[in-house]
């Protein structure tokens, strides 16, 4: 049996309402915070499309607003379960804005699994929206994605990628990183997000990277998910490059 749902987020962003909308209303926009790779045809009856993992999600469009609103909504799969997407924006003072997203719909018979990982998942999300508009606005990012299923637990999959890192003990926010990725330029930045046991994120001078753990109950998998902001981005041979150095961590 379906379980009706209502997920509700905000946050505040250092970036005007323009900026926001282009962030959240474009497939370049959503493509420098979100995960997979988007398509938005824009107005209100267009399609998006988000696509991961080999997977096309696509839907509907039933608001768009430039600067306030947007909404779209999936079709109803055999079992009546959708998803219903919607954010509203709203310029503050000082060229901020304030962000609510609110998701609805209808889950299947795991909805307190799915419901908890969404919304754990949005605050990485949003986190990262916040990073890319106060640190990379106007500027789009290649989207790099690797998946490692089976990885033996949230705590020993951290426990190696703080030693990957340099980082001795619990990653925090602050911490200084520095780690190679074979065929890659060297990384060296900050933990921006430490939303342990389930993700946590690094920002450096030219990309965002994310790595989400996404629990036992759904495949117990480490999911890398990038958005690099360096030109001349050659996406096969980095994906190529983060799944050798995913492969080649000492878990599972």
């Amino acid at each position: 049996m379906g379980h009706h749902f209502e997920l509700r987020k905000d946050v505040e962003l250092a970036a005007t309402p323009e900026q926001v909308w282009e962030a959240i209303a474009t497939g370049p926009g959503i493509d420098s915070w979100f995960m997979g790779r988007s398509e938005v045809e824009p107005g209100e009856g267009g399609r998006t499309r988000l696509t991961l993992a080999g997977h096309v999600e696509e839907a509907t469009i039933t608001a768009w607003e430039p600067g306030k609103r947007l909404a779209d909504r999936t079709e109803p799969a055999p079992g009546g379960t959708f998803m219903a997407s919607e954010y509203l924006i709203e310029g503050r003072e000082r060229g901020s804005t304030t962000l609510r997203l609110v998701q609805s719909g209808v889950l299947g018979d795991n909805w307190e699994t799915e419901y908890a990982a969404m919304a754990v998942g949005w605050d990485m999300y949003l986190g990262t929206l916040a990073a890319y508009l106060a640190h990379f606005s106007g500027r789009t990012a290649t989207p790099v994605s690797a998946f490692r299923p089976s990885v033996g637990g949230a705590d020993r999959a951290w426990a190696a990628v703080a030693d990957a890192f340099g980082v001795a003990g619990p990653l925090a926010e602050g911490d200084r990183v520095r780690f190679t990725v074979a065929g890659l330029p060297p990384i060296e930045g900050v933990v921006d997000l430490a939303g342990l046991p389930t993700y946590v994120g690094v920002r450096t001078p030219d990309a965002l990277y994310r790595f989400l753990h996404s629990g036992a109950e759904r495949g117990d998998a480490l999911v890398l998910g990038h958005h690099v902001f360096a030109v001349g981005q050659d996406p096969t041979r980095a994906e190529r490059a983060w799944q050798d150095w995913l492969n080649a961590l000492p878990l599972g």
